[in-house]
């Protein structure tokens, strides 16, 4: 899961090289020779679209960086951690839900499409993470707080072997 993940982040940061280094110049360019660059929208928007590439590009290496040392051995058996599939139930409606922890810039939806991904760094994620099968999880939310059971757990390591 982690290779994965790496993977997709390689490919993106690629994708990203490939725009700075020759799709933007030559719309700079282009818009350049429309004239008075005071007033000209099209440079505007390349000069910008540069900036965010560029800005995108830092995110994504140091999200590499960071990826680079992580191992799937590192990650906890019988806690929840990155790449989990948590099931919760509430402790007021009694209703099950099923989250996928992952990282902000990957959430995608489940495959089965009974799961919702959760990034590790929204209330949710954070309050789920390190948590084992039968902790209850409290959460404080905007339209107030909510309290989870943590029912099922499958790590990493689980869903590996599928």
């Amino acid at each position: 899961m982690i290779d994965e993940l790496k993977q997709k982040l390689q490919a993106e940061v690629e994708r990203l090289n490939h725009d700075l280094n020759f799709v933007i110049p030559k719309e700079i360019d282009r818009a350049r020779q429309h004239g008075d660059l005071r007033e000209n929208s099209e440079y505007k928007a390349a000069l910008e679209r540069q900036q965010f590439t560029t800005a995108r590009l830092a995110h994504l290496r140091l999200r590499l960086g960071k990826l680079s040392s992580v191992s799937e051995k590192d990650l906890p058996k019988d806690r929840v951690g990155f790449g989990s599939r948590v099931t919760v139930q509430d402790a007021e409606t009694k209703q099950k839900e099923i989250y996928a922890l992952t990282l902000g810039d990957f959430i995608e939806g489940g495959e089965d499409g009974d799961e919702m991904p959760v990034s590790m760094a929204s209330p949710l994620g954070k309050a789920l993470l390190g948590g084992k099968v039968g902790e209850t999880v409290a959460i404080t939310l905007p339209m107030g707080k909510r309290k989870l059971k943590i029912v099922e757990l499958e790590t990493v390591h689980d869903l590996v072997k599928e």
